[in-house]
């Protein structure tokens, strides 16, 4: 017979705010525009925001990264490989029709070990948005 596990708490919208806080602030400092999409655990929207000087494909690709790490409950960073020729995941980016993108930006976010959303960020090289994302990330308590 099994344990029943507790849930944990759903991702809110109090927590993607200071998601997106988090991330904004971290690459401003860094000196970068860039965009921040948070989503729940269903892969909805709960925040977005794009700096007004942020390039305008940053809010698709955060949105993306962020759709993909959840969807796959890993960092887009750690990804990279597996869509290159030979890679596990090569020809997974066209064979769905969902907005996958293996650059990295996108983190999930976990609460009690269980996955309750992500975050994805975009405008900056990729080593940059997930040094957003993660730094975003560690600050949610």
């Amino acid at each position: 017979m099994s344990t029943p596990t507790a849930a944990a708490a759903p991702l809110t919208t109090q927590d993607a705010e200071a998601l997106i806080e988090a991330a904004r602030t971290a690459a401003e400092a860094a000196g970068v525009a860039a965009a921040v999409t948070v989503l729940d655990a269903g892969g909805h929207l709960l925040a977005f925001r794009r700096d007004d000087r942020a390039v305008l494909i940053a809010g698709e690709t955060s949105t993306r990264k962020a759709y993909t790490a959840l969807q796959l409950d890993a960092p887009t960073a750690d990804l990279v490989d597996a869509v290159q020729p030979g890679g596990l995941f090569h020809t997974l980016p066209t064979a769905l029709d969902r907005p996958l993108l293996f650059i990295a930006g996108g983190v999930p976010v976990h609460r009690d070990g269980r996955l309750i959303g992500a975050v994805g960020v975009g405008g900056g090289a990729p080593d940059q948005d997930h040094g957003f994302a993660t730094t975003a990330v560690a600050s949610l308590v």
